[in-house]
């Protein structure tokens, strides 16, 4: 890790996910078309009721008294379809997901989201803003991750990520950063590799379908959703900034990208 090595990741044992030790594996094509494929928010955030209208989706998370203790209401987390998984579940996501709906979709915690989004910000909050990158290959993550580089004073690298970025100094767009932060761990598996192997700490959105072995700390949300990752990029900023006692500049609109 380089940088503020006493300021890594102090949080508790239950925050730190995995040991870095695997290769990423690489995009397939399976991968690159999952935004088509997955069930968005804008498409699966609701579910029929008895009478046929839609109705959200409630049971997202264990207890009703932890919903007061979110950073935004629960219901602004399911209009946003934060919660919705893929019909894939992973051993490592297994202990984020609430339960899985009739229709095969899994459903994730999103009191832990919540709790995720406030440790990503901790520890974010350690570093200088410049140090941070920002990566993000997916289609509908890539203008809420660079809101987020331009609210907290970060770096983005959004589309393809160039070999070479973090690991070749005779590349022209060669960096330096503390840690990165990433959409998905497979759309942006060339980011979390090179990151690996120079020994800079990961941050990701995380879904249902994901490994996290090269991920040290775990945000689980529909990463595919177009609202449901500017919702997430949204509350990383405004925490981020409150860590360092700066006032949050932008409303959700700001980071919400058009269809």
């Amino acid at each position: 890790m380089s940088g503020n090595d006493d300021e890594g990741l102090e949080t508790a044992e239950s925050d730190v996910d995995g040991e870095p030790a695997e290769e990423a594996a690489p995009e397939t094509a399976d991968d690159a078309e999952a935004e088509i494929a997955q069930p968005t928010p804008d498409d699966g955030a609701e579910t029929a009721t008895d009478d046929g209208g839609p109705a959200l989706d409630e049971d997202v998370m264990p207890g009703e008294e932890r919903e007061a203790d979110l950073l935004i209401p629960v219901d602004d987390y399911l209009g946003a379809g934060v919660h919705i998984g893929t019909q894939q579940k992973t051993q490592d996501m297994e202990r984020f997901i609430h339960r899985v709906r009739t229709d095969g979709l899994y459903v994730l915690d999103v009191s832990m989201t919540d709790t995720r989004i406030r440790t990503a910000a901790d520890f974010l909050g350690n570093y200088d803003p410049e140090q941070i990158l920002v990566a993000s290959s997916r289609q509908y993550g890539r203008f809420p991750a660079e809101k987020f580089a331009e609210a907290v004073g970060a770096r983005a690298r959004t589309g393809r990520f160039i070999p070479g970025t973090l690991t070749n100094p005779k590349y022209d767009g060669y960096i330096e950063p503390d840690v990165v932060v990433v959409t998905d761990p497979i759309g942006d598996s060339q980011a979390v590799k090179e990151a690996i192997t120079v020994g800079i700490p990961v941050i990701a959105m995380c879904d249902s379908n994901n490994t996290t072995s090269n991920v040290d700390l775990v945000v689980p949300t529909n990463n595919k959703g177009r609202k449901a990752l500017s919702v997430v990029y949204w509350l990383l900023a405004n925490e981020t900034l409150d860590r360092r006692g700066a006032e949050p500049a932008y409303a959700l609109e700001d980071f919400e990208s058009e269809i």
